[in-house]
């Protein structure tokens, strides 16, 4: 019984070795082929990693820029505190080709609120969120991602000011969240899933989320719901609700670490008492990946990690997209210092469309309406990252980001036009400092 115990796990060692050994194969012939077709791109990354790597500057990554921490802290229990949240920022897009026009974000968000913890496994938090663009005097009311066919009539002046409310209770490994949920790179999801530009732009997001936590699996499903309705509101009924999980094949702590990334990300669009005509609209993004990271730990060189995902998008309802279903391939690598983040790596794709990413992500164009890329649009991106925090309540951060694609023909767009084949790069940078402050007004005895 042993014997044979032990030549079944040696065979299901042996299959896992060679899907490991496949996958990885398959992730690099994906990369080598776009720096093949992209030797510009190529030999500005190889002088960007050398010039990195020779400053070796220090300090902590940008992991936690857009990160807020959701694990209740027992140790403020009885305590009445005003908690401050505010972030400032300065972006800007500047992409020449066909896939999307370019654009600057300067601005700030704060987010004041009081927060209670009435036991040790129960929080309430109550404020308002505030955006302000330089420049900017009204802001429309409605959320801050696309509602198909509605376009709010309502404004606010001065500021883009909403009410702010989240109550949470943790059960064992399980943390229930009600109201403003932990959103936006709080979910983890991968670059051509999120843009992490949506930190800047997007509403908090709202709804209800699960969050499990045990050492070897992380689980974050939630819903957003980004536009309510009223009895023959003339606007849908829009909800977006998404599942990440991370499957830890080894302690995170190991030498080697591997993982396991699973993301689905769904829009619907519909609603039976409105009086629109636009009928159901459900949109998804789901990926399936394996990563891997080298955890070094030394002064100044941290970690290394790659990853490799395939993605896919479905249009289960509606026709606003040209596509029904599509295919993506995804593959990055990335190296930690200690106040500098390096990542590099491609996409490639057939007919997939992102919902909550950035267009050099996917086959369609934003830049000219109805357009869309047939074939297999590919992309290389560099992205680079510093980082520093203070007193573990100001973090200041520098961030650019380089995108070089080949989308192919358009189609779907004026003959002119079509003849933008949207070959280009696109350059991105800016510049952040977040506060994170909190006071305590009141500590209750009884």
């Amino acid at each position: 019984m042993g014997a044979s115990y032990e030549k079944c796990s040696r065979i299901a060692r042996k299959e896992i070795e060679v899907l490991l050994t496949r996958m990885i194969s398959l992730s690099l012939r994906i990369f080598n082929s776009m720096l093949n077709r992209m030797k510009a791109l190529y030999k500005l990354c190889i002088f960007s990693f050398y010039l990195f790597f020779s400053c070796l500057l220090s300090a902590q990554t940008s992991v936690s820029r857009y990160m807020t921490e959701y694990q209740i802290d027992s140790l403020k229990k009885k305590e009445l505190r005003l908690d401050i949240d505010n972030l400032f920022f300065f972006k800007n897009n500047e992409f020449g080709n066909s896939i999307m026009k370019g654009y600057t974000l300067p601005g700030a968000w704060i987010n004041p609120k009081l927060s209670y913890v009435p036991l040790s496994n129960i929080k309430f938090e109550a404020g308002v969120y505030m955006l302000w663009y330089s420049g900017a005097y009204k802001y429309p009311n409605y959320a801050y991602q696309d509602i198909a066919k509605w376009k709010g009539i309502h404004y606010q002046n001065g500021t883009h000011l909403l009410p702010y409310f989240r109550g949470q209770i943790a059960l064992g490994n399980f943390n229930f969240v009600l109201g403003n949920i932990y959103g936006g790179s709080n979910h983890g999801l991968i670059l051509p899933i999120y843009n992490p530009e949506l930190n800047l732009t997007a509403d908090p997001e709202t709804g209800f989320q699960i969050l499990y936590d045990i050492p070897r699996f992380h689980l974050d499903a939630w819903i957003n719901w980004q536009s309510f309705i009223f009895d023959v509101d003339t606007h849908q009924e829009s909800f977006v609700a998404g599942v990440t999980s991370d499957i830890k094949l080894n302690s995170p702590q190991s030498k080697w670490h591997w993982y396991v990334p699973i993301q689905m990300v769904a829009q619907h669009r519909g609603g039976e008492i409105d009086e629109t005509e636009t009928g159901v609209e459900t949109f998804m993004n789901a990926s399936l990946g394996i990563g891997l990271t080298r955890n070094l730990n030394r002064e100044k060189l941290k970690r290394i990690n790659w990853e490799f995902d395939v993605l896919g998008y479905y249009q289960q309802a509606g026709e606003l997209w040209p596509f029904d279903k599509g295919l993506g391939w995804y593959t990055k690598m990335g190296v930690d210092f200690d106040y500098l983040s390096v990542q590099a790596g491609a996409f490639t794709c057939n007919k997939f469309i992102s919902l909550l990413g950035s267009p050099y992500f996917g086959a369609v164009s934003t830049r000219h309406k109805g357009g869309y890329y047939e074939g297999n649009p590919m992309t290389g991106f560099l992205t680079m990252d510093y980082s520093r925090t203070f007193a573990k309540l100001y973090s200041f951060g520098l961030k650019g980001e380089l995108f070089y694609s080949i989308p192919g023909d358009l189609s779907g767009v004026d003959v002119t036009v079509s003849q933008d084949n949207g070959k280009g790069m696109g350059i991105s940078v800016g510049a952040y400092f977040r506060l994170n402050l909190s006071f305590l007004l009141k500590k209750f005895t009884r």
